[in-house]
């Protein structure tokens, strides 16, 4: 991400760091002794990195199961992984287990008896660890056990037929995903088959004695070959699966619930424009069915009242009633609920569990809502891994699942903004913050200035679901977003001018199967840098007019999907999945550099131009090139950043950048050049106050200095090496304020004119 506010052009290889934020200071040499100290800015130092917690705190969750009166739920990208019991009648959670292995849980099913829980995990790399594991509820504080490996990473729905075998579905291996079976019993998993051999995610499973029902689609990975909605019946004593997927959701691309209730089989698919479906099938005759079209980009987590199936969509809770064929939403007087993991019925009520991290039991006779919030009722947050972060006006943002961290950067407490799904990335634009925001959610914003809660202010088509990078094109005055097409494949490029509100998009602009991974705006054009879902696929890099969508050059991948993008001056930097720097000279359009920087960064990435050097980020350092030989650096190594979907590197004003070390949220702060010290002062001076800023050039050629103040501006040009810059403002009043100055120094050094921006915060003077 690239903030409005950076725009600064050095050739300068940055070194040392400086404290650029203001700290208490003595008052500087030929000060007087009547003034009081109020804050300075060294000139110089070692790069700092200072820890500020952790980034983003809360109980995240993916799902639930009700069993009798208790809710189990599952957590998501916290640690420990763990399964809450919550018991509804006292609003109390009244047991905890901690799994062994995975980041989230996203699926749970009971036996029939309602005395073993199973649920399964998604994790970072396949087995041979345990993916699946069961939970005896006789004795809640018995732990977890796991009971063994499906062959695909990621287990996505379980389901327990009457008979007590376990059935489950998920993805993200090399191969198809599969249905695989547990074995009670004799304690073995086992593979039933792959039953479409084109679908590239299984999100769905119910099972009876007989018949076990597999959902599939493309939802991740989608486009080109891959394989449409499809629900197969599995036969136990045969073996053999066949295709009964109704006709009318076959456009749709993948099947995303299924639940039985009795005799029916209650089917829901996932359409990213906004048309998905639902189904009711006799279980014995897949043949006789109805289908309705529910609307909305996905139908999922059903539960039974009466004649009604209550099921969850991005709208909220709805009701499907199977007499008519027809679906409604569920009105409530209770809060936003946000994404939904589950969907429950108890004592004629809606169990709502919203990914914000509570409860909500809802009267759908009446719309009156009661909920419970899960760290209230006794379960412990946790640092989650997050998502997209910037930092400016004062506040570092961090994104999480279903909530943005607003870190202070003048020490007041960390508080949190609800916004539904994940924020991938985003800007700052002032004091306003911009946030891409998965799924299918468009562009966010929030200012603390207007006064109003964040909010959606620009969608774009549902099918563009997942956006990866945001910047900010100056020239134009738009924001851009790179975004991927998670079902369809490709991706879009989308703009946002946030002084007319307009908002276009552009489908597709490299070509139809590369997504869009990175975007970067210098003089009016911007340069997107291509990829896929495999790290080898795509790498072309184009330069597009962003106002038309015309795509002006581009060049053929260097060697794999592009993970980051940065500019400075001709000089566009194009980070490789596969570790590969790229400098092109995009004047000339030619690679000017070339090499493999693997050591440092492998896989997601991110880039910055920080005061003229680029820096850069992977899960296990930041770097930094130098801008003229572009040979790279560590500034910090080791770093196991704690990221869900890619690292992330941020700036504010200062030029003080943030990433993650661990789970923990890091300021890094390096120096600016040309080198200026400041030290600001005040003394009363009978009723006015005189407020005092001395600049000293610490360079070794003349440095022209701008001040910025609340009380007045003041330049000085042909600062000479060592001396200093010094101006009182008379203040009429007896006190100040704590406030911010502005300090702008240029000098031209070895031929180049450099110049830096930043800011200098200082105490209250009373």
């Amino acid at each position: 991400m690239q903030n409005s506010f950076l725009t600064r052009r050095t050739v300068i290889k940055a070194g040392g760091a400086a404290g650029l934020t203001a700290i208490l200071a003595a008052a500087g040499a030929g000060s007087a002794s009547a003034f009081s100290p109020l804050g300075s800015s060294p000139a110089e130092g070692e790069i700092g990195v200072f820890d500020l917690g952790p980034a983003v705190v809360q109980f995240s969750l993916m799902s639930a199961q009700l069993v009798g009166d208790t809710l189990f739920i599952g957590s998501r990208n916290v640690e420990p992984v763990r399964i809450v019991a919550l018991d509804m009648p006292s609003g109390r959670v009244v047991g905890q287990t901690e799994l062994t292995t995975g980041h989230t849980i996203q699926t749970m099913a009971v036996n029939a008896s309602g005395t073993q829980l199973y649920a399964g995990v998604l994790q970072k790399s396949t087995g041979p660890q345990a993916n699946l594991f069961r939970w005896d509820l006789g004795d809640l504080g018995t732990p977890a056990v796991a009971i063994g490996t499906m062959g695909d990473r990621d287990v996505r729905d379980m389901s327990v037929a009457p008979d007590g075998h376990v059935f489950a579905v998920g993805g993200g291996s090399d191969t198809p995903p599969a249905l695989w079976e547990y074995d009670p019993a004799a304690g073995t998993v086992v593979s039933r088959g792959i039953p479409e051999p084109g679908a590239t995610l299984a999100r769905a499973v119910a099972a009876t004695d007989t018949t076990v029902f597999f959902g599939a689609g493309s939802t991740l990975a989608g486009g080109g070959n891959a394989a449409g909605a499809c629900l197969y019946a599995y036969d136990r004593a045969t073996g053999e699966h066949t295709l009964v997927t109704p006709q009318e959701m076959t456009a749709d691309p993948s099947i995303r619930d299924l639940a039985i209730f009795g005799n029916q089989l209650i089917i829901g698919t996932a359409e990213p424009s906004g048309s998905s479906k639902i189904a009711a099938m006799d279980v014995d005759n897949p043949g006789s069915y109805q289908v309705f079209t529910a609307g909305g980009v996905t139908v999922k987590t059903f539960a039974r009242i009466g004649e009604a199936v209550y099921y969850s969509s991005d709208a909220g809770v709805n009701r499907y009633d199977l007499a008519t064929n027809q679906t409604s939403p569920v009105d409530s007087d209770g809060p936003e609920l946000g994404e939904i993991w589950g969907i429950d019925a108890l004592n004629g009520k809606v169990l709502v569990t919203s990914g914000f991290g509570f409860v909500a039991e809802i009267d759908p006779a009446t719309g009156r809502c009661v909920f419970t919030d899960l760290v209230e009722a006794g379960t412990e947050a946790s640092a989650q891994t997050t998502m997209g972060m910037a930092a400016g006006g004062g506040y570092i943002y961090v994104g999480g699942n279903g909530a943005i961290a607003r870190h202070s950067m003048d020490g007041e407490p960390t508080t949190y903004l609800r916004a539904p799904g994940e924020a991938k990335d985003a800007i700052m634009l002032g004091s306003a913050l911009y946030t891409g925001q998965y799924s299918s959610q468009g562009i966010w914003k929030y200012d603390p200035q207007d006064g109003q809660p964040i909010r959606q202010i620009a969608s774009y088509p549902k099918e563009q679901n997942r956006p990866l990078n945001v910047s900010w094109d100056e020239s134009n005055g738009l924001i851009l977003v790179a975004a991927q097409s998670d079902t369809a494949g490709g991706g879009s490029l989308w703009t946002y001018d946030p002084a007319s509100g307009a908002a276009n998009h552009f489908i597709n602009p490299l070509d139809d199967t590369q997504l869009l991974r990175a975007v970067v705006a210098q003089d009016g054009v911007a340069y997107v840098g291509g990829g896929g879902p495999a790290t080898d696929d795509g790498g072309t890099i184009a330069a597009m007019n962003p106002v038309t969508g015309a795509v002006l050059w581009s060049l053929p991948p260097a060697d794999s999907g592009v993970s980051a993008l940065a500019i400075h001056g001709n000089n566009l930097y194009s980070l490789s999945r596969r570790g590969t720097i790229t400098v092109i000279d995009v004047g000339t359009r030619t690679v000017v550099h070339q090499s493999s920087i693997r050591e440092l960064s492998y896989g997601f990435g991110a880039m910055v131009t920080n005061q003229g050097v680029v820096y850069g980020a992977s899960k296990t350092n930041v770097f930094r090139f130098d801008p003229v030989t572009f040979a790279v650096e560590t500034v910090l190594a080791d770093t196991a950043g704690g990221w869900y979907s890619g690292s992330h590197l941020t700036q504010d004003e200062a030029g003080n950048m943030y990433t993650l070390q661990g789970r923990n949220l890091v300021r890094i702060e390096v120096p600016s050049l040309p080198k200026v010290s400041v030290e600001v002062s005040a003394r009363t001076v009978g009723r006015n106050t005189m407020f005092q800023v001395r600049a000293v050039n610490s360079e070794a050629v003349p440095v022209d200095v701008a001040l910025t103040t609340a009380y007045g501006d003041k330049r000085f040009n042909n600062v000479q090496a060592g001396k200093n810059a010094f101006h009182s403002f008379t203040v009429r009043s007896a006190s100040l304020p704590a406030g911010v100055l502005t300090v702008q120094s240029r000098a031209v050094m070895d031929g180049e004119s450099v110049t830096s921006t930043k800011t200098v915060r200082y105490s209250a003077f009373h």
